[in-house]
């Protein structure tokens, strides 16, 4: 079998590719171009052209395994594309571009397809998959051409953090005013919200290592913000577990009020996954009308089951962490680093958290 990385070796390149209209071109090269805003789209037509590639027989169109002659793109995927595509380094869902609901839908991608494909690429994405399939042979060069502008623009999307000048003048309230700036910023774009969640796995690196009652834990490596809960398998967007089993899970709510019905949500999670602690945090806080509900909730699981579930603000949380850690400037790096890597954020958000930096 051809595997991306084969087709991505050879794609650094493509000079050499001719016959392919300019019009399928551009509008390949636009899915590219959009391939950190419309991952679904890129991802599931760098699927169907790989697959073509290596059944060219098969009708990409007929992209669910019960459609009649149909087969499963997901599957396919999943196996063979989006591992593949984080593994170097370039944009990637993170299970399958097929999750993404308008891609998912029971009809085939042919011109009339029902789904409402985002981001103006619904009649690119027809009619490159449209052109494939009258052009077979071409698919491979096609994919070349997909993943050698996806290689430029992940290039272009990289943004290195800069150290800051004068660590040793660093203070509680000076990071705490940078991370505020941090995450509530008007981006203009998604994925801000795993912004704190950045910022509270950073401290968590630190304080397991320091702190008694984390004596032999391990944290869990970070999840997508994009996994729903039901594909996820975790309980919490940071977990950290000790003896095999979850001890602690935090949920972050960046731009939600914690109401009851988030701590309902948890309380589920509590009795599947058994933690001793939970922590809720939100910018916002506590729904005031929910506040009494809200209690209620946290004394019956602590009653029943054991666990106890902490509802807090979240700058505040952070705060408090920060006086228990031996060193500032490590976690400052920490976080850092964790955005700069980060492949689910924008690059204006790495690109203003240099901005901040430069501020302190």
């Amino acid at each position: 079998m051809i595997t991306l990385e084969d087709i991505y070796n050879n794609s650094k390149s493509v000079s050499d590719i001719r016959g392919i209209p300019s019009q399928i071109k551009d509008r390949l090269l636009k899915i590219g171009g959009n391939c950190f805003k419309q991952k679904g789209v890129y991802t599931v037509l760098t699927t169907l052209l790989l697959y073509k590639v290596n059944y060219p027989e098969q009708d990409i169109r007929l992209h669910q395994s019960n459609m009649e002659g149909g087969f499963s793109g997901r599957t396919f995927d999943t196996k063979f594309v989006t591992p593949e595509l984080a593994r170097l380094n370039l944009p990637a869902m993170a299970e399958s571009g097929w999750l993404t609901r308008s891609l998912e839908q029971p009809y085939p991608y042919d011109l009339n397809y029902n789904g409402k494909i985002s981001g103006g690429l619904k009649e690119d994405f027809l009619e490159t998959i449209n052109y494939i399939e009258h052009y077979p042979q071409k698919a491979r060069n096609m994919l070349r051409l997909l993943l050698n502008k996806v290689i430029s623009v992940t290039a272009d999307e990289t943004i290195t953090i800069n150290p800051l000048n004068n660590p040793e003048t660093l203070t509680i309230d000076k990071i705490i005013n940078a991370l505020d700036l941090h995450f509530n910023h008007n981006y203009g774009t998604h994925h801000g919200a795993k912004l704190p969640v950045l910022a509270f796995y950073a401290i968590y690196e630190q304080i397991i290592s320091e702190i008694k009652r984390y004596q032999n834990c391990r944290l869990s490596d970070l999840a997508s913000l994009t996994a729903c809960d039901l594909t996820s398998k975790a309980s919490g967007d940071i977990e950290i577990f000790k003896d095999g089993k979850v001890f602690e899970s935090v949920e972050i709510k960046l731009n939600k009020l914690i109401d009851a019905n988030i701590v309902r949500v948890v309380e589920r999670k509590v009795y599947n996954f058994n933690p001793e602690r939970y922590y809720i945090l939100s910018y916002y806080g506590i729904k005031e009308e929910d506040r009494n509900e809200i209690q209620k909730i946290i004394e019956n699981v602590k009653t029943k089951h054991g666990c106890q579930i902490i509802v807090n603000g979240l700058l505040q949380t952070i705060k408090y962490y920060l006086r228990l850690i031996s060193s500032l400037e490590c976690f400052m790096i920490t976080y850092s680093n964790l955005v700069e890597q980060d492949k689910e954020l924008q690059k204006v958000h790495k690109i203003y958290w240099n901005d901040i930096l430069k501020r302190l």
